[in-house]
């Protein structure tokens, strides 16, 4: 064993690899996106490791695998598995033979999501169990914990680190033995073809295995009791983290109850820490799904205690918890308020930051072109889950509606349907296109639907940090592989009119938009040029002041950060400039030019 440092990501991807991992899939999301990359970069050389085009199809790809008996895992968010539930939910009756953990990353808060779901309302929906690790060390222990446990009861398990343990770091132990775990192989079975006669049954077994699991994570390590009393206090995930500290500061006893596996849930256990208790308050991340497990202990075994948390209204209904909310709860909860003093330092309130594209984004250069192109027409613009979401601020004001991945093409669609007085323009990323665009796409052509769409192909999945896809030519495993042409495969949908361009040459970015909103039916422009992390800056650009008659068309129009106001001066933090010439084009009086070396 050796001890390192690592973030809870990088724990669940090095026990994957220590557990026998044989094949790793999945499409990046926030807080997820680490636990993939790091069993790349770590892998011993016999691990397939895979960016997916969407959620489903990593599930898939995962299911496949298992079924030879190799140990697979599927990571994504939480809004991911939304993607994936299809395939999910029939595994559930097909079963697996190999061990297959399905890695969905919650983001309570939300921090970076478009929502605030409970994966372990899933886990129940499904009939599967769920670890929900509160510490980065104990999802190192869970993730070998469910590749045994899935294997024993021949299903996928679900591993929900929630934002917090995803990216939080600890000094943890880890295994530098590997299992070396056979693969039998496919075996051919009626098994593995699902038909509804083989689903009911499968589903009788299902249900009837719940108590027998249920009982069997009783008795984990995971789901302990500590401390005595007639208070108690039942928290799960990095609720318990929080919970646990701040039981310090109480000279109280209490009663603790950690849950660490939510469903089936460890009802044993739960009626073990109910007894002799006369209150209980539970604190979770998000929704009440251990609140509701006590309460239907109590209805069952007539225990006394009265439950306290979400459902009365005592712990917060939304959002992330925090060891500050969870102290004054407890609190309150027991009368009494915890020992530790606050520091007399006063701290100074954090500038507030609004979530901005960044200096040299080509997506605000294909906004604008799109906004000038249009001012003239009524327009409503559709945007689509990326970086490009930020194009709803001002001063761009370009996307009016925004859904889920994939979504914007196919609401303008529905819209035109309504409204067809109004032009209704698509915005979405390259990544997006392929995770879920092309099904949009061939629906507005099959069906001959006025819309324009503007892919933003900025060569990268860029919110979630740079990660390969199909249309980069290059997979998660480093090999080159065969370019996916977006422009061809627009082509191949049937779109007729699809005009390539450079966002930041602006009057040909303008004019392409005109050419291809114009046109009836389905229609396209590919607006080509890679996000600022991949690229390398051109030099910055100044503003000449004898030049600049302060009109402030450079800020009011495309909103760059790195264009500021210092006084009465136009200026550019030339730090932040990458050099893309937006700003200079927009400038009436040519003032803004790139600098010369001694420039000053």
């Amino acid at each position: 064993m050796t001890k390192k440092l690592l973030m809870g990501n990088e724990a669940i991807a090095l026990s994957a690899i220590a557990a026998g991992v044989h094949i790793v899939t999945g499409y990046p999301g926030t807080p997820s996106s680490e636990v993939l990359e790091t069993v790349a970069a770590n892998n011993p050389g016999d691990i397939y490791v895979e960016w997916s085009v969407n959620e489903k199809v990593a599930l898939e790809v995962a299911a496949g695998a298992s079924y030879t008996g190799a140990r697979s895992l599927v990571t994504m968010k939480q809004v991911g598995l939304n993607v994936a539930s299809d395939p999910l939910m029939s595994l559930i009756y097909i079963g697996v033979k190999g061990g297959m953990v399905i890695l969905v990353a919650d983001d309570p808060g939300p921090i970076s999501s478009q929502t605030e779901q409970d994966t372990r309302h899933f886990a129940k929906y499904a009939n599967i169990p769920v670890f929900d690790p509160s510490t980065p060390e104990e999802a190192y222990e869970m993730t070998q914990s469910a590749f045994a446990l899935s294997e024993e009861i021949g299903m996928p398990v679900l591993l929900r680190p929630t934002t917090r343990v995803c990216h939080s770091c600890s000094t943890i132990e880890v295994s530098e033995e590997r299992k070396k775990l056979p693969i039998g192989g496919f075996i051919k079975d009626k098994r593995w073809v699902i038909f509804p006669a083989l689903s009911y049954k499968n589903h009788k077994h299902i249900e009837e295995n719940q108590d027998k699991i249920g009982d069997m994570l009783s008795e984990s390590s995971y789901n302990p009791i500590t401390g005595s009393g007639k208070i108690g206090i039942a928290a799960s995930g990095i609720a318990y983290t929080y919970a646990l500290e701040a039981l310090s500061s109480f000279k109280e006893d209490i009663k603790l109850l950690k849950v660490g596996t939510a469903f089936p849930f460890p009802k044993k256990k739960a009626a073990e820490f109910l007894e002799g208790l006369d209150k209980v308050l539970v604190f979770e991340e998000l929704d009440p799904v251990v609140e509701e497990g006590l309460l239907e202990c109590t209805l069952k075994t007539g225990a006394l205690p009265k439950i306290y948390g979400k459902k009365t209204g005592h712990v917060p209904s939304a959002g992330e918890l925090n060891l500050e909310i969870v102290s004054k709860t407890i609190g309150k909860f027991i009368g009494k308020q915890e020992t530790i003093k606050e520091s007399p330092v006063d701290k100074p309130e954090l500038p507030v930051r609004p979530p901005v594209l960044c200096a040299g984004c080509p997506h605000r250069a294909s906004f604008y072109a799109v906004k000038q192109a249009t001012a003239k027409q009524k327009c409503v613009y559709t945007g689509d889950i990326g970086c490009y979401t930020l194009g709803n601020a001002k001063p761009l004001e370009m996307v009016d509606t925004c859904l889920c991945m994939g979504a914007g093409i196919t609401i303008a669609q529905g819209l035109q349907r309504s409204q067809p007085y109004v032009k209704h323009i698509a915005f979405i990323g390259d990544s997006t296109f392929f995770h879920t665009g092309i099904p949009g796409v061939i629906n507005a052509v099959y069906n001959n639907t006025d819309i324009t769409v503007i892919v933003l192909d900025n060569s990268t999945t860029a919110m979630t940090g740079q990660q390969p896809h199909p249309g980069t030519g290059k997979t998660m495993m480093n090999n080159i592989s065969e370019r996916i042409d977006i422009h061809n495969m627009l082509k191949a949908c049937g779109v007729k009119t699809v005009i390539k361009q450079n966002p930041f040459d602006l009057k040909g970015a303008v004019k392409a938009v005109k050419e291809a909103v114009a046109v009836e039916g389905p229609s396209a422009v590919i607006f080509e040029a890679p996000c600022i992390a991949v690229a390398k800056p051109e030099p910055p650009y100044m503003v000449e002041q004898d030049k600049c008659i302060q009109c402030r068309l450079c800020i009011t129009r495309i909103g760059c950060p790195a264009i500021i106001m210092e006084g009465d001066k136009v200026l550019i933090d030339q730090p932040l400039c990458y050099g893309c010439d937006l700003c200079a084009q927009i400038c009436p009086t040519k003032a803004i030019v790139q600098k010369k070396e001694g420039d000053s």
